[in-house]
């Protein structure tokens, strides 16, 4: 499946909801089933800065893939790098450099969140397209 493909997929599911409270507490239920992260991964060294929350985002690249796990302390946070994970992780890191993650803005995330939880929003994409980029400039 492609990553345009996976986003459809995650708007066609978000289309079900009617209201945004229904959504916001879709993306809560998302994050809960994320697997735990290792414990030796909750360090300042894998810690996203600019987010209000901590979250914890491990990169490993494999076969030229990338691969995230990630946790948060925010049960809404988590289910935002969720989504992401389901969109990013398992690509090659020019597929997620090359990512525009529309469905971010299809779903109406962006515009329902306070400014500070988008700024965390906008510092784990970026995340994870810098584990993209040192990949990238390593395989090269």
């Amino acid at each position: 499946m492609t990553i345009q493909e996976t986003e459809q997929e995650i708007i066609d599911d978000f289309a079900l909801f009617e209201s945004w409270e229904e959504k916001y507490q879709y993306i809560i239920e998302i994050g809960q089933k994320l697997p735990a992260l290792d414990q030796q991964f909750k360090t300042d060294e894998y810690k996203i800065k600019g987010c209000q929350s901590s979250v914890w985002l491990q990169g490993e690249e494999r076969e030229g893939r990338l691969y995230f796990t990630a946790d948060s302390d925010s049960t809404f946070v988590k289910g935002e790098i969720a989504l992401l994970i389901k969109v990013l992780s398992g690509r090659t890191p020019s597929e997620i450099l090359d990512a525009q993650l529309g469905f971010i803005d299809a779903i109406g995330l962006r515009q329902h969140v306070a400014v500070t939880r988008a700024n965390g929003l906008a510092a784990m994409i970026k995340q994870m397209k810098t584990y993209a980029l040192a990949v990238s400039s390593v395989q090269k």
